[in-house]
C-alpha cells in the first residue's frame, strides 16, 4: 500500500462535539485576546505554542490557577536551548502538595481505593486527606526529614502511598517509589543510588489470587540501605498483632510513627515554599542495559505539565473520576495523582486487572462512576483475545475517555474499543515517558480520533520525527525528537557529576536536540502520530530501517497469535537479519501455513524487505513489571550475552527460552 493511499484512508473513529466549549477552546480564546493573535483551530494553537513557548507557558500559568506564594521574574531565558536545561519560572515559590490539596470542598471524595478480591472500597475525602498528610508530615519533621532528603515507598497503589508522597512533598523532601513486585536487587539498584532517610512498606500484598509476603524482601532491602533512619511498616493484608517486625532495624508500625507527630493537638498542614525547579520525584530508567539512571523531576515542571495535560488535553474538571491501572513504580502513577490538583476524584486499584474476573475494571467504572479510565495497550488486546464485550455486560454511562499507553495501541484495538466497549468514548493513545514524567503527544478533546493514530502532539512540545541526517521527515518513520525546552525535562540525573550521563542519554544522537529513543511517524494530513517502537530496537535489514511495532500491528491481527516479539540478530561480519517469535493463542497451533500467510501479509502491507528471515514459535515473551515488551534483553541473549538486571521483569523465566535456539546458531 502506498503511503499516500494509507494517509487518504485514515479512518475517523470519533469526532468532537462542535457545540462544546472545552477548556482548550477557552484557552485558545484567552491566548488570542492576550497576545493579539488569530488562532482558528488546535493546529494553529499548537504551532503558536512551540514557536512562542515562553508566552505559551506564561499564559498557561495564568489559566491553570497554580497556587504560589511568589510570582516568577522570568519564564525562561530563551537564548538557552533544550540541551542547556534552562531554569523555568525563575524567582517563583510554590509547593506541589499544596496545589493538590487546595480543593476546598472538604466532604468531596479525593481518593477511592480498591483491592483485588475485596468487596469494600475505601474512601478518603479532601478534608480527611489534608488531615492525614498533616500527620505524616509532622512525624517526618519530628524524625528529622528536611528539604532535599529522600523518602521512598516500596508500596502498592493505595491510599498510604499517596499520603506519604504528599507529606514528603509538603516538607520539600524528594519522593521515589517502587512497587512490591520488584525483587530485592531491582529495588536496591534504584534506592541505593539515592540514599533514602525513610522508607514506607507493607507486610504483604495480594496479586492474582495469592498472598505474597513482603517482610523478607523488605529486610534484605533495608540491609542494603545504610542511610535509613526509619522503616515504617503498614499492616496492609494482616492485622498488626500478627506481624513480626523485630528482625528489621529501626522499624516501626505506621500507627506508632504517626503518633510521634501528634503532640497535644492535631498538627497543621505546612507547605514549604520552594523554587519551581526544586526536586519532587526521582524516577528510574528501565535498567535493561546496566544500572537504572535516576532522573530528577522538578516540582513546578511536573505540576504545570500535568495540569496542562489534565485541564487542556483531557478537559478535566472537579466532577471527573479518574482511574489509571498502574503501579507506584510507573510514571503514570505520578501523573494520575496530579489529577487531585483539578479537584477530581482519583481511583487507586491494587491487584490483577483480570482477577477475580477480566471485568474487574469495568465493574469499578459502573460502581464508582469513573469518567476517565486509563490502561496499558496490552490489557485491551487481552480483552479482545478473550472476546469480552463490556458494552453488553456493563452500563459504562459515565465513561467519556479511555486512555492507553505503555506500548503502541494497535489499529485493531481501536476497532475493538468502539465496537465492543463504547462507541461514543474518546480513545486517547498517549505517549511520553518516565524521562519527562508526562506525555509528548496524546488525547485531545477538540479534534477527531483516527484509527491507529495518536491524535496530536501536545501543546508546547516541539516534537518532530527526524531522519539520520538530522532533518524532519513527514509521513515517514524517524527518530522522535524535541527541539525546544520543556519544563518537564529532568533537571539532572542523581550522582551525575558534570551531566555526562544526561547529555549521553538525550543529546548524543543530534547535538542540542532531545532524542527520545522512540521511532515514530507523523501523518502530515491528520497531524496524528504512529509510534513504531524503541529506536534501540530499530530493525535495519538490507538498509531498510523500521520499528518492530510495524510488524506487531500486522502479525498480532492474526487470530492464531496471542503475542509476538521481533528482534535483530547480527552475524560475525555485522550482517543483520530479523527474527520474529510468535506466542500462539490458546488452542492454536504453529504451522508452516501460518508462517507462509504471515510473510505474505507483511510483504503486502510493508515490503518484501520487511519480511523476517525466520519466524519461530516461543512459549513466552519477556515484559517489564510496568508491562512493556523487552526486545533489547532478547537481542542480547541471542547474541550470547547475559542479562543481569532480571529484577525488572515480571516474568524473568521467559528470558531463558531464547538461549541456544538451534535455528539461530549458524548465522
Amino acid at each position: 500500500m502506498s503511503r499516500e493511499l494509507e494517509i487518504m484512508e485514515a479512518q475517523v473513529m470519533w469526532e468532537p462535539d462542535s457545540k462544546r466549549n472545552t477548556h482548550m477552546d477557552q484557552f485558545r480564546a484567552a491566548v488570542a485576546a492576550a497576545c493579539g493573535v488569530r488562532l482558528a483551530n488546535y493546529n494553529e494553537l499548537y504551532q503558536w505554542s512551540v514557536e512562542h513557548y515562553p508566552d505559551f507557558w506564561a499564559e498557561f500559568w495564568k489559566f491553570s490557577g497554580i497556587t504560589f506564594s511568589r510570582l516568577y521574574t522570568e519564564v525562561i531565558d530563551s537564548s538557552k536551548g533544550i540541551a542547556d536545561v534552562p531554569e523555568w519560572f525563575r524567582g517563583s515559590r510554590l509547593n506541589y502538595a499544596e496545589n493538590l490539596l487546595k480543593h476546598k470542598e472538604n466532604d468531596k471524595v479525593a481518593l477511592y481505593a480498591a483491592q483485588e478480591g475485596k468487596e469494600e472500597i475505601l474512601k478518603v475525602t479532601f478534608g480527611e486527606l489534608r488531615q492525614h498528610v498533616a500527620l505524616y508530615a509532622a512525624a517526618m519533621r519530628k524524625m528529622g526529614v528536611q528539604t532535599g532528603d529522600r523518602v521512598v515507598g516500596y508500596l502498592p497503589n493505595g491510599i498510604h502511598a499517596v499520603e506519604a508522597m504528599l507529606a514528603a512533598a509538603s516538607v520539600g523532601a524528594i519522593w521515589s517509589a517502587t512497587s512490591p513486585d520488584f525483587g530485592v536487587n531491582g529495588v536496591l539498584d534504584r534506592f541505593s543510588q539515592i540514599q533514602p532517610k525513610l522508607i514506607f512498606s507493607v507486610e504483604a500484598v495480594i496479586y492474582n489470587g495469592k498472598k505474597h509476603n513482603h517482610l523478607e524482601k523488605l529486610q534484605s532491602v533495608v540491609k542494603g540501605l545504610p542511610d535509613l533512619k526509619k522503616v515504617v511498616v503498614i499492616p496492609y493484608i494482616s492485622s498488626k498483632d500478627s506481624i513480626d517486625i523485630s528482625k528489621i532495624p529501626n522499624c516501626i508500625f505506621l500507627e506508632d510513627f504517626l503518633a510521634t507527630g501528634k503532640g497535644d493537638q492535631a498538627p497543621q498542614l505546612e507547605f514549604e515554599q520552594l523554587p519551581f525547579s526544586h526536586p519532587l520525584f526521582i524516577m528510574y530508567s528501565s535498567g535493561t542495559t546496566g544500572a537504572p539512571k535516576c532522573m530528577v523531576h522538578s516540582a513546578g515542571g511536573t505540576l504545570i505539565q500535568h495540569l496542562k495535560e489534565h485541564i487542556l488535553h483531557g478537559n478535566m474538571t472537579s466532577s471527573d473520576v479518574i482511574m489509571y491501572y498502574t503501579t507506584t513504580g510507573w510514571m503514570m502513577w505520578n501523573w494520575l495523582v496530579s489529577a487531585l490538583a483539578v479537584g477530581s476524584s482519583v481511583v487507586l486499584y491494587d491487584g490483577s486487572p483480570l482477577v477475580p474476573s477480566p471485568n474487574v475494571l469495568w465493574d469499578l467504572v459502573d460502581r464508582l462512576g469513573i469518567t476517565i479510565l486509563g490502561t496499558g495497550a496490552k490489557w485491551l488486546a487481552v480483552l479482545e483475545e478473550k472476546n469480552l464485550k463490556p458494552c453488553e455486560t456493563h452500563n459504562l454511562q459515565t465513561l467519556h475517555t479511555i486512555l492507553s499507553t505503555g506500548s503502541p495501541l494497535k489499529p485493531q484495538s481501536y476497532e475493538y474499543v468502539y465496537k465492543c466497549i463504547k462507541s461514543s468514548v474518546l480513545l486517547g493513545s498517549i505517549s511520553g515517558g518516565t524521562d519527562i514524567v508526562s506525555c509528548f503527544m496524546g488525547q485531545n478533546v477538540t479534534i477527531p480520533v483516527y484509527k491507529g493514530e495518536i491524535q496530536a502532539r501536545n501543546l508546547g512540545m516541539a516534537v518532530e520525527a527526524w531522519g539520520d541526517e538530522g532533518k524532519p521527515v513527514w509521513g515517514e518513520s524517524g527518530e522522535l525528537v524535541c527541539t525546544k525546552p520543556m519544563p518537564c525535562q529532568p533537571t539532572h540525573f542523581w550522582n551525575d557529576e558534570n551531566g555526562i550521563k544526561y547529555r549521553k542519554a538525550y543529546f548524543s544522537k543530534f547535538p542540542g536536540v532531545w532524542s527520545h529513543g522512540d521511532y515514530c511517524k507523523i501523518n502530515p494530513k491528520t497531524g496524528g502520530i504512529v509510534m513504531l517502537g524503541r529506536s534501540d530496537g530499530t530493525l535495519n535489514p538490507s538498509g531498510v530501517r523500521f520499528g518492530s511495532s510495524e510488524i506487531y500491528n500486522i502479525v498480532e491481527a492474526f487470530e492464531e497469535v496471542s503475542d509476538s516479539l521481533c528482534v535483530p540478530q547480527y552475524s560475525k561480519d555485522g550482517e543483520e537479519r530479523v527474527i520474529l517469535f510468535l506466542k500462539m493463542a490458546t488452542n492454536q497451533v504453529f504451522s508452516l501455513d501460518l508462517v507462509r500467510r504471515m510473510k505474505e501479509a507483511i510483504r503486502m502491507a510493508l515490503s518484501a524487505r520487511h519480511v523476517p528471515s525466520l519466524i519461530l514459535e516461543t512459549e513466552g515473551i519477556p515484559y517489564t513489571i510496568n508491562g512493556k515488551k523487552v526486545e533489547v534483553a532478547v537481542k542480547q541473549i541471542i547474541a550470547g550475552k547475559d542479562v543481569e538486571q532480571r529484577g525488572i521483569f515480571s516474568n524473568p523465566e521467559t528470558l531463558d527460552l531464547y538461549r541456544d535456539i538451534p535455528e539461530l546458531q549458524d548465522f
